[in-house]
């Protein structure tokens, strides 16, 4: 149930007032200059998709690897992990902003990006708009220095990415078709960052207090 939590968080970031608004220029990039083709978009698409899948796997790995080593220190590391995620909550509500949660709007050349230079690219993107991403990142990472594990670590931020990833890759493929529904989701932000800030505040509620693993039990 953990994992479905960082998969729906992935969702929800990639419907964030920070990314979405930048998806039509990602597929530009994808589609490399010139005609866009559904090929060329998708190759483009799951190459950016697997690069910042990568870092996020690997700062998984890490997360996980650091709970590991505070197993013995687990309701500390509960209550710290628990209120940085109320923190980004109170920031999605309003309550307070924090300026690190802006990104970053590079230009970047992209004629002719094939598989290698989209996943490059997906890298350098998981790098320059972490701070955008952070908050749904960072309640991801926490979850998952909470399980203690290396493996269950990089399960819990591959779900994450599969969350951001999945909607990346159709909507870069059927983007001439989801106009309307990217324009909803911009006419209600106010309501999204409501949803997003009161998830993210439910969730560190429940691993400041220790009682997530029994609240996931009883909804499985």
């Amino acid at each position: 149930m953990q994992y479905l939590i960082s998969f729906l968080e992935g969702i929800i970031t990639f419907i964030s007032p920070c990314l979405l608004p930048m998806l039509p220029i990602y597929i530009s990039y994808f589609a490399g200059g010139g005609e866009r083709t559904t090929a060329k978009t998708l190759k483009g698409a799951v190459g950016f998709v697997t690069g910042f899948t990568i870092v996020f796997v690997m700062l998984g790995a890490l997360a996980g690897t650091v709970g590991s080593f505070l197993r013995e220190y687990q309701t500390t590391v509960n209550i710290i992990s628990g209120l940085i995620v109320i923190i980004f909550g109170l920031n999605f509500l309003g309550v307070f902003k924090l300026n690190i949660f802006k990104g970053n709007q590079r230009s970047v050349k992209t004629d002719n990006m094939g598989f290698f230079s989209a996943m490059l690219f997906g890298i350098i993107f998981s790098v320059g708009w972490t701070p955008c991403v952070g908050a749904f990142l960072g309640s991801a990472l926490m979850l998952a220095s909470q399980q203690g594990h290396i493996a269950e670590g990089m399960l819990m931020l591959l779900s994450y990415s599969l969350g951001l990833g999945i909607p990346f890759i159709l909507s870069a493929v059927l983007v001439d078709y989801l106009k309307s529904a990217f324009n909803w989701i911009k006419r209600n932000y106010k309501i999204i960052n409501l949803i997003s800030g009161s998830l993210l505040v439910i969730i560190g509620i429940l691993m400041a207090t220790g009682t997530l693993g029994q609240f996931l039990n009883l909804l499985g």
